[in-house]
């Protein structure tokens, strides 16, 4: 069964973006670049990360468009932004660019990956929710535009893996779903690998946006983590798993907390927790079996991917939950350094 993503990113309701600053420095490339922490744990595109459902790693997109408009070597010399302007299918996305003041920033060196929604989405968007985006605020604007755009690698939907993650320009991760055509969050990919001189655009049908709560907060909004959520206030680890990040969390249920005998107390409790987070941002497709080190110092987790998905011996029981600052793993038991 595949493991869907968790408390939808994509509700209006929670639309109080925070303004992104200078996010620039917290992009990655896509294969976990920025993720260093977490290397042990995903694979890189290239090699076709294990799924954790035990899919194949490659891309199931569509084939690339480099034929007629802006593929190919003809593409190959503009940027991205000069690309996306002589489609002619872009003018919404290149007016929120130029409000947002990120034309300069794309136009670098790069290389970028570019999930760009065309006009139809646009206007689809607007139809749905308006005047939405035209009440943002510059900074706010900016950082739904920076979701859609992964700094230091051109990714090619042949190296896309089913369920991984990629952390986007705004420092938030965003979850790849392969299964019947390529989706980036819930936007399907309808051209894929428009070719530019400093990175590769992807066109989507929808615009994404940016989870707006973090770590914590997506655990408390959950109703199910309540022990986990006392355990961190407890172990004052609350600020920690609210900072930048991006980190993987393998978080207890509440049912995984009753099933120890006894809850630990002071630095036990600390280390206990601190143990259940790894550095990056993991999707499940990114998984690979064996070791990986934990925040707790000297301490290594072992991921099993026989019949499902192992974290030491806990099994995880929902996977790809998103949040702003990173990706929650649910595990059914606490895990217990030795």
């Amino acid at each position: 069964m595949k493991y869907l993503p968790w408390m939808s990113v994509m509700v209006l309701a929670s639309l109080g973006l925070a303004a992104c600053g200078d996010d620039d420095d917290s992009s990655t490339a896509a294969g976990g670049s920025s993720n260093a922490g977490a290397a042990a744990l995903a694979g890189s595109p290239a090699e076709g990360g294990t799924a954790a459902t035990g899919g194949s790693g490659g891309s199931k997109a569509g084939s690339a468009s480099s034929q007629g408009g802006e593929g190919g070597a003809a593409a190959a010399a503009k940027d991205v932004v000069d690309t996306a302007v002589a489609a002619g299918t872009f003018t919404q996305l290149a007016k929120a660019l130029t409000a947002a003041g990120l034309v300069d920033a794309l136009k670098g060196e790069g290389p970028f990956t570019v999930f760009a929604p065309t006009d139809a989405a646009f206007e689809a968007f607007e139809k749905d929710n308006p005047g939405v985006l035209a009440g943002l605020s510059k900074d706010e604007l900016a950082s739904v535009l920076k979701y859609h755009v992964v700094a230091g690698a051109a990714v090619e939907s042949k190296d896309l893996v089913d369920e991984q993650v990629l952390v986007t320009l705004n420092g938030s991760p965003v979850l790849i779903d392969t299964t019947g055509g390529a989706k980036v969050s819930d936007a399907s990919v309808t051209t894929a690998d428009v070719q530019a001189s400093n990175g590769v655009i992807h066109v989507i049908d929808k615009i994404i946006l940016p989870p707006t709560d973090d770590i914590v907060e997506t655990a408390i909004a959950a109703g199910t983590f309540t022990q986990l959520a006392g355990a961190l206030t407890s172990a004052k680890l609350v600020d920690t798993l609210k900072g930048d990040g991006p980190f993987t969390v393998f978080a207890p249920t509440d049912a995984a907390f009753e099933k120890l005998d006894a809850v630990p107390t002071g630095n036990d409790l600390k280390n206990v927790l601190l143990y259940h987070v790894v550095s990056g941002a993991v999707g499940s497709g990114d998984l690979k079996a064996g070791s990986v080190s934990t925040l707790l110092d000297g301490k290594s987790l072992t991921v099993n991917l026989t019949g499902g998905v192992k974290i030491n011996d806990a099994k995880v029981t929902t996977a790809n939950i998103i949040a702003k600052n990173g990706v929650i793993h649910v595990v059914d038991s606490v895990l217990v350094p030795e």
